[in-house]
């Protein structure tokens, strides 16, 4: 009974523990998770012709359309989660989009070589992703957010 109890209070106090920084390590993750998709989705925006070559290339269907798509996630949808609006929802379609991007950008089982070891690399590091966004769909935006003040005010 003793050594239950030692087991419990220790539980308890490191659960305590991590709550204290909980909101701190949330905001952190919801930057880095998206650090990937600015960058790209910037790197989007300032050469769009030539993002729309790159769809072509790869296959993507509608190029130009899916290109505006990619900057619109990868930018807006990126900006939002960093600062917190509409974080579950955008989580959602951030995973749907890494699934999609690992699918069409990285179909490595096509490819031979340095090609299929690179795109192998890329594709399941869109799938580490998606589970980075599903966490972040069931944990929330957390305290520093604009959803937390959203819901306060409400």
């Amino acid at each position: 009974m003793l050594q239950m109890t030692r087991v419990r209070s220790y539980a308890l106090a490191h659960t305590h523990a991590h709550e204290r920084i909980r909101n701190e390590v949330v905001l952190v993750a919801r930057l880095l998770l998206v650090v990937l998709f600015l960058v790209f989705g910037w790197s989007k925006l300032t050469d769009y012709a030539g993002t729309v070559g790159y769809m072509t290339q790869i296959g993507a269907p509608l190029p130009s359309l899916a290109t505006l798509v990619a900057i619109m996630v990868e930018v807006f949808g990126a900006l939002a989660v960093a600062v917190g609006l509409w974080t579950r929802p955008l989580a959602l379609l951030l995973a749907l989009y890494a699934l999609g991007t690992a699918l069409i950008g990285h179909p490595f089982w096509m490819m031979e070589g340095a090609d299929r070891y690179a795109n192998a690399i890329n594709f399941y590091k869109n799938i580490s992703i998606i589970g980075g966004f599903l966490l972040l769909y069931i944990t929330g935006a957390g305290r520093y957010s604009v959803d937390a003040w959203r819901f306060k005010r409400a």
